[in-house]
């Protein structure tokens, strides 16, 4: 129950941050991002949990080079696409721009 909770309260951080204008969305644009310096840089990188093993590998492999956390998220990608205002859509993965969102996204994953 813990990560369903943590799931629901992520998946509001992130209306939040979407709302703000504080995400980056999409495996191109967040891979992009991630070379960049200042506040178009992700803080946090959040992935669904069915995007695909090489998606999964691209992201992991990106924010580890670059030093930024990425979690997986007990999500699939219809469900993020609808958390950030895409409907029709699939969405993988999603970058947060925001340093408070980030660190009370994070929060709720370090238990």
């Amino acid at each position: 129950m813990q990560s369903n909770e943590n799931t629901k309260r992520t998946l509001g951080l992130l209306g939040l941050a979407t709302r703000a204008g504080r995400v980056i969305v999409g495996v191109p644009l967040i891979c992009t991002a991630l070379s960049q310096k200042g506040s178009k840089r992700p803080l946090l990188v959040l992935v669904a949990g069915d995007a695909s093993a090489a998606t999964q590998k691209k992201i992991t492999d990106k924010c580890s080079f670059y030093g930024v956390r990425r979690i997986t998220l007990p999500t699939d990608c219809e469900q993020l696409a609808l958390t950030v205002g895409k409907r029709g859509a699939a969405v993988a993965a999603v970058g947060i721009t925001e340093e408070h969102l980030a660190t009370a996204i994070e929060e709720l994953y370090n238990d």
